[in-house]
């Protein structure tokens, strides 16, 4: 039975693996171009004020072939998952029930039940494996690109690996969700029995997850923190990087007519690359205010740099919720094994189906 799975899936897994050389020979060819970068900009080994060489860097790299192939990157581990959970997820179990070619497979000596085991673990490891892979060579050769924004500050290419375009697109979770896309995928398929159905619901919930995770449970994975930080310790208005030399435009601070004000903090001094999740303003007796002061109102909207000083000068603050950049990696093992949980569990609704599918003449 596994020589039987591998010779079917054998197509598959060559178009895989020709991809993944091609991937690594276009990232290894590249690479030493965006070291040299790095280097030159006296980053490597530097531990305490790099903030002005490392935006100087990612300065240099904006705009070139460099941040193309980062975000070329990026779209791909975007894509993987869900590529994999449509073309071998769907149609693992579907092809065969749809085809009729499962009457054969079934009337073998060889069980229902270990059919699809050996099945889901081939091919489903096959999965994980690829894009695992994937994901750890766009790494490696972006890592010069992470290093520089955590050793600088807000940047111009809004690097960071806790922002939510980052995130699904780095470490480990890329193969939790291939995972959980083939799991759904032949789970769609025996449920569906019909191919083309299957990789419809496929998509249409693994597009619907990654969208509503990030916002609804990645940032309580892990319960944030919570600190009341200076007004001069938060960076308020917009959270737009301009490039040295040119001018930055009109900060939105989100104050109202009626001096109506909620913070809108984009950035906490020390904690580059932070996961912001929430803020408010708070008095110099703890307790919050949607209110500016008077004196402050028209120093806002005239965008003096006055602003900040006015309120640190009445006793305020401001509560940030967040999740620290030290946390990536713990957030990164919470939610692949969310998913990796949720592929258990479909993986198990395909064995049953299989199970208790009645054979047919």
């Amino acid at each position: 039975m596994i020589w039987m799975t591998w010779r079917q899936f054998r197509p598959a897994a060559i178009t895989a693996a020709a991809a993944l050389v091609v991937l690594a020979a276009a990232l290894a060819a590249t690479r030493p171009t965006l070291m040299s970068l790095y280097s030159g900009a006296h980053l490597p080994g530097c531990h305490a004020g790099c903030a002005a060489d490392a935006n100087n860097f990612l300065n240099s790299v904006q705009g070139s072939y460099t941040t193309k192939i980062y975000w070329a990157g990026l779209g791909i581990m975007y894509l993987v998952p869900g590529v994999l959970g449509l073309f071998w997820g769907a149609p693992l179990i579907a092809r065969e029930l749809d085809s009729g070619t499962f009457r054969l497979a079934w009337a073998q000596s060889i069980t229902r039940a270990r059919w699809a085991t050996i099945k889901l673990l081939l091919i489903g490891g096959a999965t994980m494996a690829t894009a695992g892979l994937m994901s750890l060579l766009i790494d490696w050769w972006t890592s010069p690109l992470y290093q520089a924004a955590n050793q600088g500050g807000p940047n111009v290419l809004s690097i960071s690996r806790l922002s939510g375009k980052l995130f699904s697109a780095t470490g480990i979770v890329p193969v939790g969700y291939a995972a959980f896309a083939f799991a759904l995928g032949a789970a769609a398929g025996v449920l569906l029995r019909r191919t083309i159905p299957a990789m419809a619901v496929t998509l249409g919930i693994f597009a619907a997850l990654q969208v509503l995770v990030p916002i609804l449970v990645r940032p309580h994975l892990i319960p944030p923190v919570q600190a009341a930080k200076a007004i001069s310790a938060v960076q308020l208005g917009n959270n737009q990087v301009f490039p040295t030399g040119t001018t930055a435009g009109p900060p939105d601070y989100n104050v109202g007519p009626d001096g109506s004000f909620t913070p809108l903090v984009y950035g906490i001094s020390g904690q580059p690359g932070a996961m912001i999740l929430g803020s408010r303003l708070i008095d110099a007796a703890g307790q919050t205010v949607t209110t500016l002061p008077s004196a402050c109102i028209h120093q806002f909207h005239d965008e003096t740099a006055t602003d900040v000083s006015c309120l640190a000068g009445h006793g305020m603050k401001i509560v940030v919720s967040y999740q620290p950049t030290s946390r990536y990696w713990a957030l990164q093992l919470a939610e692949t094994g969310l998913y990796l949980v949720l592929a258990a569990g479909l993986g198990g609704v395909s064995y049953w189906a299989v199970r208790r599918r009645q054979r047919s003449a």
